[in-house]
């Protein structure tokens, strides 16, 4: 495999992601959430860390990045329109910018939203995305600093993407946002078996990301806020894609 991608626990409910290359050698670490547990990764794997991709300026993602650009002279990769907030940033990057690591060329997405200058990374070759805090498995951030007409064209964004794209996110919240699911699309025969496969999965103690485009299509009401049965459902038929987000957004947040 060109391509390896290892994913670990972090912090509380973080995901730690390294992606390396076997050809050149080369090693991303995805955000920095908790340099300790990356570099026990580094070393459990024998990879030499030479790049963070940051995609946003949070402090669960970006707590790492001192240390480990101080001990492997890595460069960080990180969102033009948050420079200015991300530690050590090195090289920054936009929408329709794109850089190679090792073989595989890197497309950057302005995802904003969770916030303002939010990027996911997409390898088209490899058919990964990497979507920080702006998707996660059947749920998406929470809008801190966008509306929700922005996170809904960010998410749009990546709907786009080809649907066996695999997808890593930032959080493990996967069972309580089945949860919440079930409340928009109870009927959804996906989403029934989705939830039941997760509640699996955590009870034996095991990840629920990476997932797909496909999946999220299927079963994630965020992504599927366009979908004329799911407006029908909430009493919003003639409503905008957004403003059917907002609502479904609206209502995750007081849940």
């Amino acid at each position: 495999m060109p391509l390896e991608i290892h994913q670990f626990p972090a912090r509380s409910d973080n995901y730690g992601v390294l992606v390396h290359d076997t050809e050149t050698g080369m090693t991303a670490s995805i955000d920095a959430p908790e340099a300790s547990a990356i570099k026990a990764a580094l070393a459990a794997k024998g990879w030499q860390l030479t790049h963070i991709f940051t995609t946003h300026h949070h402090h669960d993602h970006t707590e790492g990045n001192d240390v480990l650009k101080a001990e492997t002279n890595c460069e960080i990769i990180g969102p033009r329109g948050e420079a200015a907030k991300i530690p050590g940033i090195g090289r920054q990057v936009g929408e329709g910018d794109s850089f190679r690591f090792g073989n595989f060329e890197v497309k950057v997405l302005e995802t904003p939203g969770h916030t303002l200058g939010h990027i996911s990374y997409f390898l088209p070759d490899a058919k990964v995305a990497f979507v920080g805090d702006t998707m996660f498995a059947m749920g998406c951030g929470r809008v801190f600093e966008g509306t929700h007409q922005m996170m809904w064209n960010s998410l749009n964004k990546l709907r786009q993407l080809p649907p066996d794209t695999t997808v890593y996110a930032g959080h493990e919240y996967t069972q309580s946002n089945a949860r919440f699911a079930l409340t928009i699309e109870p009927g959804n025969a996906d989403l029934q078996a989705r939830a039941a496969e997760v509640d699996d999965l955590r009870a034996n103690g095991q990840p629920t990301l990476p997932t797909t485009i496909a999946r999220e299509l299927a079963t994630n009401p965020f992504l599927r806020a366009c979908e004329p049965d799911l407006k029908q459902a909430l009493g919003m038929a003639g409503a905008e894609d957004w403003q059917v987000f907002g609502e479904i957004r609206t209502r995750k947040d007081n849940a």
